[in-house]
C-alpha cells in the first residue's frame, strides 16, 4: 500500500501541474462593441455600429484582429487606444487603414479590417514595448478602438460620414 501512495502523490501533482499548464496556454478572446453613444468627448448621432474581435495567441505573442462595420459612411481611420470609457486616450495600434490601403468613400457595412498585430506594431507610449504590456491593458479593460470619418469636404465634424474625431467607439472586454 505504501509503494502505490508514493507512486499516486507524484502522479497526481503531476497531472494538477499539466491542467493548469494547459489551462495558461489557450487563446484569449476580448470583443469591442462600437456605436455613436460610446464616442467622446461627445456622443454622435451617428446610426453606425461596428464590432472588433480580438484573439490573444496561447503564446502572447500575437493579437489576430477582424474589425466590422454597419452603415458607416466614409470610414477613414481606426485605431486602438489606451483608455476607459470615460476618457480619450493616446493611440497604440493603427487597425484601419493599412500599409498602403485608402480611406473607403460612401456607404461601408462589412469587414473594415482584419490583420495581425505584433509588438512591431505598437505606438505612442507603447513604442518598444513587449506585446505583453498591450495584452495586460486589453485584459484590465484599459483599451478601446473607435473609427474615424471623412467626407472630405469642410468643415470637419459636420454629421455621420464626416466625424474626424471618431465616429464609433467601443471599450474592449
Amino acid at each position: 500500500m505504501l509503494s502505490i501512495r508514493r507512486v499516486w502523490i507524484p502522479l497526481a501533482a503531476s497531472a494538477l501541474a499539466l491542467t493548469a499548464i494547459s489551462v495558461q496556454a489557450e487563446e484569449s478572446q476580448f470583443i469591442a462593441k462600437l456605436t455613436g453613444a460610446s464616442q467622446l468627448p461627445e456622443p454622435t448621432t451617428s446610426k453606425a455600429t461596428g464590432e472588433l474581435k480580438l484573439i490573444v495567441s496561447a503564446d502572447g505573442k500575437k493579437i489576430s484582429y477582424t474589425l466590422t462595420v454597419e452603415n458607416l459612411r466614409n470610414p477613414s481611420g481606426s485605431d486602438m487606444h489606451l483608455g476607459p470609457d470615460t476618457a480619450n486616450g493616446p493611440a497604440v495600434v493603427k487597425l484601419f487603414p493599412l500599409r498602403g490601403a485608402g480611406a473607403k468613400k460612401g456607404d461601408f457595412s462589412g469587414v473594415l479590417a482584419e490583420g495581425t498585430i505584433t509588438a512591431g506594431d505598437l505606438a505612442g507610449p507603447l513604442l518598444g514595448s513587449p506585446l505583453a504590456d498591450l495584452i495586460e491593458q486589453i485584459r484590465d479593460g484599459n483599451t478601446y478602438v473607435n473609427v474615424h470619418t471623412d467626407d472630405g469636404t469642410p468643415p470637419a465634424n459636420s454629421g455621420p460620414g464626416d466625424y474626424h474625431l471618431g465616429e464609433i467607439r467601443g471599450q474592449i472586454k
